[in-house]
C-alpha cells in the first residue's frame, strides 16, 4: 500500500470551492468518489493523522495512489457529477447499495409501435413505462389477467406477432377478446397506443377516472334495455376492482410519494421504500448497504441519489418521505425537483397517516436486516476464509481480491472461442466478463505441450490479447494525463475512463495442467508481466499447478479456496460453452437465401422482415422485390433467377429481369 504523504497535495493547489473528488490507486482505477462543498477542506482532512480515520476510510487513503479534482459552480452540479462518476466508475470504497432481492416490474413497451405489456427485470430501459415493483412475478400476471377485460393490449413477443399476422389469425388472447388484436388489424397503431396509454394512466393511479367512466356506460345500456353490454360492462368493472383490491389504501387518493424506513446497526443498514401512487402502495422495494465512515445523513443521500438517478422524470413522486433528512437536504430537494420538472417535497413526517405508513415501512426494513444478515454470515466469512486459504497456500505476497480465469471451448478445433471471468472478493463480476474469438494468432507452444497443442495456442492468443490491450490502454491513459498537466489541477472528467480491461488481476487462473499454465507463464514472461501469479486448475484430481514446478499444490478437498476455484473454473467453463453455443448456432442456421451473389446480411434480413419467410419471397413478383429496401432491379432479378432454379421454376433473364422460357425466350 501507498504512504498516503507521497501524493498528499499542497493545501494551497486545493481550491476552497465546491466541487467532486476522485481517488485512484496504483493501476489508475477509481477507488472512490467524494463531494464537498469546500475541496480544500475536506481532501485535507483524509491526510492528517490517518490513525484517526475510520478503518474503512484509512484502508482507502491508503490503498490510494493519486487524488484529483474538479470544481463545479453550484452543490447541485456537484450532486449530479457524484452520482454520474459513481454509476460510471463503480469506485471499490464507495458505500454499494445492494438489492435485498430481485424485483419485477410490470413494464409496457411505449416506445415500440405497438406497446407491449409484460413481466420484466433488471435495468430500465428508455421509452417504457414500469408499474412496481411487485414481490412476486405471477402477482403481476395475475393483475395484468385481470386487467385485460377492460384494457386490451398486446402481451404477445415480437415473434408471435409477427407470425399472427403472417398467418392473419391472432392468438387465444385475440379470439377471447383479451388483446385488441392490432397484429391483424382488428386496430390501428393509433387506436393501440390509446389502449396502452389508457392502462398506463389506470395503473398509475388514475382508477377513478376510469371506474366512473364505466358506471356511466353501464347505466346507459341498461337505461337502453341493453342489458347484455350492461352485464359485460358491469363484469369489466368487476374486474377493475379485484385489481384495485390487490393495492392497500393508505393515504387520500391524491397522495403520490415515496416512503422510506431503515433499519440499522453497527456494520451495516437496510432501507425499504414502499412506492404510494394515487394513495394506493404499489410497489416496495429494499436495500442493503454497509456501514462505513459516513453518517446516516449522508448514507440517505447516497440512497436517493441511486434511486432518483436515472433520467426518467417519471419515477420521481411529488413527496419523498424519510427518516431522517440527508445532508444538504435543501440540495438534494433541489435536485429531486429537476429530476422531476415540478417542486418535490423532501421531508420527515412527524404524525399522522405518514408517519404511521413510515413506521410500516421501518418495520419491513427490520426483518429485511435480519434475513440478510443471516444468510450474510456464513458466506462472508467463507469468502474471506478461502482468501487467506490461497495466499498461504500459493505463497502470495496479499490476499487475492482480483482472480481472472481463461477458458477454452470448441468442437474438434471449429469455431474456436475463449472466455475470460472476473471475480473480485471472492464474488464475480459479470460486467467485466470477456468473450474472444480465436482468430489463430497464438505463437508455437512449445514441444511439450503435445495433444493440447491447440488448447494452449488459444490460451497464449486470448492471455497476449487481453495484457496488450490492458498495456495499450494504459499507455494511452497516461498520454492523456501528461497533456492535461499535473493530476489534481481541476482534472479532466474525461481523461482515464474505466478501461476494458480494467487493472491487472493478483492471481490469473487457467483451466487445465501443467502444459496450459506454462503456457500461461510464458506468455506473461514475454509480454513483461512480472506481477501476476498464474495456477492451473486440473480437472481430473483439481490439483492446483504452479509453473515450472514438478508436482501440485493440493488443497484439502473440504478447503474453501479450493471450492472458491472450482467456482471461478466452472463459471469460465459455463461463459465459453455459452458464447461458443451460440456462435455455432448462428454458424448452423443457414437460410435458402444464404450464398445468393450481392445479397447479404442486411439485405437478407429486409427481405425476410418485409415478407415474413423464404416461401413468400419465392412467390413475389420482380416489381414487389425491388419495393424492399437495399433491393434494385439487378439483385430482385438474381434472387428471382436462384429461387426458381432451385424450386424448378422459370429462368429470369439478369439483364432485362424478364421471366423467360427454357429456350430464352419471353414467357
Amino acid at each position: 500500500m501507498a504512504d498516503p504523504s507521497s501524493y498528499r497535495p499542497q493545501p494551497g493547489e486545493i481550491p476552497a470551492e465546491p466541487g467532486v473528488y476522485r481517488f485512484r490507486d496504483k493501476d489508475g482505477r477509481v477507488i472512490y468518489v467524494g463531494k464537498a462543498k469546500n475541496l480544500r477542506s475536506r481532501l485535507t482532512s483524509y491526510f492528517q493523522d490517518i490513525t484517526a480515520l475510520h478503518s474503512r476510510t484509512a484502508t482507502m487513503v491508503r490503498t490510494g495512489a493519486s487524488v484529483e479534482w474538479t470544481v463545479v459552480a453550484t452543490e447541485v452540479e456537484a450532486l449530479q457529477l457524484e452520482y454520474s462518476w459513481i454509476k460510471e466508475f463503480d469506485p471499490r470504497f464507495n458505500v454499494r447499495y445492494r438489492d435485498d432481492k430481485s424485483y419485477p416490474y410490470l413494464a409496457v413497451t411505449m416506445a415500440e409501435e405497438f406497446p407491449r405489456a409484460q413481466v420484466m427485470r433488471g435495468a430500465k430501459r428508455k421509452g417504457t413505462r414500469y408499474f412496481g415493483p411487485y414481490a412476486h412475478a405471477w402477482a403481476i400476471r395475475e393483475t395484468l389477467d385481470l386487467a385485460l377485460r377492460v384494457f386490451p393490449i398486446r402481451t404477445c413477443s415480437a415473434g408471435v406477432f409477427r407470425r399472427a399476422g403472417q398467418v392473419g389469425r391472432p392468438c387465444l388472447l385475440g379470439y377471447i377478446d383479451k388483446c385488441a388484436a392490432p397484429c391483424v388489424g382488428r386496430v390501428d397503431a393509433a387506436m393501440h397506443r390509446a389502449i396502452a396509454e389508457d392502462f398506463c394512466d389506470f395503473m398509475a393511479g388514475e382508477s377513478a377516472r376510469f371506474v366512473g367512466r364505466l358506471t356511466a356506460q353501464m347505466r346507459s345500456a341498461a337505461a337502453e334495455l341493453d342489458f347484455e353490454q350492461a352485464a359485460r360492462i358491469r363484469d369489466d368493472l368487476g374486474a377493475l376492482e379485484r385489481v384495485l383490491e390487490r393495492s392497500a389504501v393508505v393515504l387520500p387518493d391524491a397522495t403520490d410519494a415515496d416512503v422510506f424506513g431503515l433499519a440499522e446497526d453497527e456494520l451495516e443498514v437496510a432501507f425499504q421504500v414502499f412506492h404510494v401512487r394515487g394513495g394506493r402502495v404499489r410497489g416496495q422495494r429494499g436495500w442493503v448497504a454497509e456501514r462505513d465512515a459516513e453518517s446516516t445523513p449522508e448514507i440517505v443521500e447516497h440512497l436517493l441519489q441511486r434511486v432518483y438517478g436515472s433520467d426518467s422524470a417519471d419515477d420521481v413522486p411529488k413527496e419523498v418521505l424519510v427518516p431522517v433528512l440527508p445532508t444538504g437536504a435543501s440540495t438534494v430537494a433541489a435536485w429531486l425537483s429537476g429530476q422531476r420538472g415540478s417542486a418535490v417535497d423532501l421531508r420527515v413526517p412527524r404524525r399522522g397517516d405518514k408517519r404511521t405508513l413510515m413506521e410500516t415501512v421501518a418495520r419491513n426494513a427490520t426483518q429485511s436486516l435480519a434475513r440478510h444478515k443471516v444468510a450474510r454470515a456464513g458466506d462472508l466469512t467463507a469468502r474471506s476464509q478461502a482468501l487467506q486459504e490461497l495466499q498461504d497456500a500459493l505463497g502470495l505476497d496479499e490476499a487475492p481480491l482480483r482472480i481472472e480465469c481463461v477458458d477454452i471451448s470448441h468442437v474438434q478445433g471449429t469455431n474456436v472461442v475463449g472466455s475470460m471471468v472476473v471475480f473480485e472478493d471472492g464474488l464475480p463480476r459479470k460486467s467485466e466478463y470477456r468473450s474472444f474469438i480465436i482468430r489463430g494468432e497464438g505463437a508455437d507452444p512449445g514441444p511439450e505441450q503435445g495433444a493440447a497443442v491447440d488448447d494452449t495456442a488459444a490460451m497464449r492468443e486470448v492471455l497476449t490479447r487481453r495484457f496488450r490491450r490492458s498495456r495499450a490502454e494504459e499507455d494511452r491513459a497516461g498520454a492523456l494525463e501528461a497533456a492535461a498537466g499535473p493530476a489534481g489541477a481541476d482534472a479532466e472528467p474525461t481523461a482515464r475512463r474505466p478501461t476494458r480491461f480494467a487493472y491487472p488481476p493478483q492471481l490469473l487462473v487457467v483451466d487445465g495442467g501443467l502444459p496450459q499454465v506454462n503456457a500461461a507463464a510464458r506468455v506473461l514472461a514475454d509480454l513483461d508481466v512480472r506481477d501476476v501469479p498464474v495456477v492451473g486448475l486440473a480437472k481430473r484430481l483439481e490439483e492446483v499447478w504452479v509453473p515450472d514446478e514438478d508436482y501440485p499444490v493440493i488443497l484439502p478437498r473440504t478447503s474453501e479456496g479450493l471450492y472458491l476455484l472450482q467456482r471461478v473454473r466452472d463459471e469460465a467453463h459455463r461463459f465459453a460453452n455459452t458464447f461458443h453455443r451460440r456462435r455455432r448456432s448462428k454458424a448452423m442456421t443457414r437460410s435458402r437465401l444464404d450464398g445468393i451473389p450481392g445479397l447479404g446480411e442486411a439485405k437478407r434480413a429486409a427481405l425476410l422482415a418485409h415478407f415474413g419467410s423464404v416461401k413468400r419471397i419465392r412467390a413475389a413478383s420482380l416489381q414487389e422485390l425491388t419495393e424492399v429496401r437495399g433491393i434494385g432491379p439487378a439483385v430482385a432479378a438474381v434472387l428471382a433467377a436462384e429461387l426458381g432454379a432451385e424450386h424448378h421454376e422459370p429462368a429470369v433473364n439478369l439483364s432485362t429481369g424478364e421471366v423467360v422460357d427454357d429456350e430464352g425466350a419471353p414467357a
